[in-house]
């Protein structure tokens, strides 16, 4: 198993107008390009704005539906994540990801 990173395809519109971007997620594609094995080494899946997001649901529950979002694969053992009480599955959101990534897989850090 590995870790799951879900996270929301650009352009999207929404009842305030768009296109939009997801900001902290954009923080996230960036890490990602930045050191590209992470996408070797994490399972990235992009999904449309709208909610359900069925792939999120059925991992974290429906109260957690917020993206970035990593659901942790259990073998790196990571005080701060959140347990999803509807699954019982570990996971992160936001910018709660690039601490676990850089412990977990040796890549740098957010600068303080």
């Amino acid at each position: 198993m590995t870790d799951r990173l879900y996270l929301l395809n650009a352009d999207w519109f929404d009842d305030q107008g768009g296109p939009w971007y997801c900001p902290p997620g954009a923080r996230i594609e960036g890490v990602l390009s930045l050191y590209p094995r992470l996408r070797e080494q994490v399972q990235v899946t992009h999904l449309d704005h709208p909610r359900p997001r069925a792939a999120v649901v059925a991992e974290v529950g429906e109260a957690n539906q917020s993206c970035p979002l990593l659901v942790l694969d259990g073998e790196f053992d990571w005080p701060d994540a959140q347990v999803s009480p509807e699954t019982g599955a570990r996971f992160l959101q936001d910018d709660d990801i690039l601490p676990y990534w850089a412990a977990r897989y040796g890549i740098g850090r957010p600068h303080p």
